[in-house]
């Protein structure tokens, strides 16, 4: 999911008037295609009640005795013409033609047509004794006509044919026809439209929040910048379960590119258990995974709109990244609680060598003095000459005055020997040294004096690392000591001995090591074997 790129801006109407404005133009355009639509239909209309005029009048006529009696015979004209000119006139026709077999015309409503040939394309059936409409378009305009056959008075013999035309108005003149109640219509249907067009604009931006769309634009170049700014992955899918937020950290952990919104989840990460969270409606928190090649932690949560589920998404976090952070915290406990200690120390020391002296007891003052400095050199040089690598020395150096401060005998195993150490391995064991000690001087912190003891062994050859921490304190029960590894587990209400051993058991595994635990009314002992690196990384053969 890549950044967007921001629009040049630009003035944007408020969304009710692009409604209102969108709304207007398709109605302008489907009025328009409307009164084609309605004028087309109305002439075609006409033209069907003129056809049906002109074929009753045209019947009429073929059946009248004395145009029979005289079609076809000389001077029949003179008493047809007549008949059919008032028959014309009555009836509003354009034209009553009588013509016979021959084709010769016996009325026509020019004078000087009767006599002539009729050559109508159209009129051929008509002459074969079929009756019906045709349509034509003439000098003036368009016209309907009726062909109606003449039969003899014995009805044995086709005389001659009847053409009967009505003249139709032509579309413009139809529209010109309906302007007023078009016009009316049309008037009647914008104010309605704009008028929901305007209403629906105003429910839309109150289902926006209130937003314009440029705002909306902003707002999810926004989001899209801020989801690919942060450190963690971040996918979701909707209903259907098709990836719809994919943001660059993801894109970087899952190793795939823009192309795979859209897309199933399951082709994307088959294993993201985000369509389990459709189904069951339950988060899953700090769940360890692998997508690709990284260890990861996630969190996986449904999302909820009007009371129904419509997605899910997870978002996940590098767990190397994790444990780098999770060691520089170790290690700057260990400092400042050694500080702390060694303050507390002192200042205590100051104190009594102060008593000493106000009391007059000079040589005990003096001798203490020696004493003390006796055992911090003691201390100084047994870290130093067992302890090749400084950062492990300092740190055993911080818990013997974090000892003393709680009261708990710690010992260094006169075996302990640590050479130099690459800085993971170095990292590793300040994590899992570190909380092994810590846990241990807790255990036995709340027990008599004579039985807060901790003992302490690590030795490395070319290979492996090995410690091993043994406490005297009541141990674990049987039943609990799986659990001791569960984050947040503890079995002291106030300890997060539970969160510790967590640490220390995911750093063991990461480095490739093991870890084991003995426990008994006698005490508790955790045993740990770490691989070594050499100092630029690789591991050693």
């Amino acid at each position: 999911m890549g950044v967007l790129k921001p629009a040049l801006r630009r003035p944007h109407l408020p969304l009710r008037i692009q409604i209102a404005l969108l709304a207007a133009a398709l109605m302008l355009v489907s009025a328009s295609a409307g009164t084609v639509v309605v004028a087309f239909y109305a002439l075609r209309s006409v033209e069907e009640q003129a056809g049906q005029r002109a074929m009753h009048v045209a019947r009429t006529v073929a059946e009248i005795t004395e145009v029979k009696r005289h079609l076809g015979q000389p001077g029949g004209e003179a008493v047809i013409q007549p008949i059919a000119e008032r028959i014309r006139i009555a009836n509003g026709m354009e034209y009553v033609v009588v013509v016979d077999q021959a084709r010769r015309r016996y009325s026509h409503p020019l004078a000087s047509r009767i006599g002539t040939r009729f050559e109508a394309e159209d009129g051929g059936p008509a002459f074969a004794e079929h009756s019906y409409i045709s349509y034509a378009r003439g000098e003036r305009g368009n016209s309907v006509r009726a062909f109606v056959p003449i039969m003899s008075e014995d009805l044995q013999r086709q005389v001659g044919i009847v053409v009967v035309g009505v003249i139709t108005p032509s579309v413009t003149a139809v529209l010109q026809d309906l302007r007023s109640q078009l016009g009316v219509t049309f008037l009647v249907a914008m104010g309605v439209g704009l008028t929901g067009a305007w209403l629906l604009g105003g429910r839309i931006k109150r289902q926006l929040l209130g937003l314009e769309p440029a705002e909306i634009a902003r707002q999810l170049q926004e989001r899209v910048a801020i989801l690919d700014a942060i450190g963690e992955g971040v996918i979701a899918i909707d209903r259907q379960e098709r990836v719809t937020v994919l943001n660059a950290e993801a894109q970087r952990v899952i190793g795939v590119g823009e192309d795979a919104l859209g897309k199933p989840v399951s082709e994307v990460i088959p294993n993201s258990r985000l369509p389990q969270i459709l189904a069951t409606a339950e988060p899953e928190f700090n769940q360890e995974m692998v997508l690709g090649a990284t260890e990861v932690l996630t969190n996986r949560v449904p999302v909820w709109r009007n009371g129904e589920i419509i997605g899910a998404v997870a978002t996940f976090q590098d767990r190397s990244e994790i444990h780098r952070l999770a060691e520089e915290l170790t290690g700057v406990r260990a400092f400042v609680d050694s500080l702390r200690a060694q303050n507390h120390e002192h200042m205590n020391r100051l104190h009594t060598i102060a008593g000493l002296i106000k009391l007059g007891r000079y040589q005990q003052a003096s001798d203490y003095i020696f004493a003390s400095c006796e055992e911090q050199q003691e201390q100084s040089r047994f870290l130093a000459g067992h302890f090749a690598d400084l950062r492990i020395a300092g740190l055993l150096h911080g818990k013997l005055h974090r000892a003393r401060e709680l009261g708990v005998d710690l010992e260094l195993n006169p075996a302990c020997h640590l050479g130099l150490l690459a800085d993971q391995d170095a990292g590793a064991l300040v994590v899992v040294l570190g909380n092994l000690v810590e846990n241990a001087m807790e255990a036995v912190a709340g027990l008599p004096p004579q039985r807060r003891k901790v003992c302490v062994l690590v030795e490395d050859d070319d290979r492996t690392v090995f410690i091993e921490v043994r406490d005297s304190g009541p141990g674990i029960p049987p039943e609990l000591q799986e659990r001791v590894w569960e984050p947040g587990f503890s079995t002291k209400a106030d300890s997060g001995r539970g969160v510790g051993l967590a640490l220390v058991r995911r750093r063991v595994e990461s480095a490739g090591g093991r870890i084991t635990l003995e426990s008994g009314p006698e005490g508790t002992c955790f045993a740990v074997w770490l691989p070594r690196h050499q100092a630029d990384g690789r591991r050693e053969d």
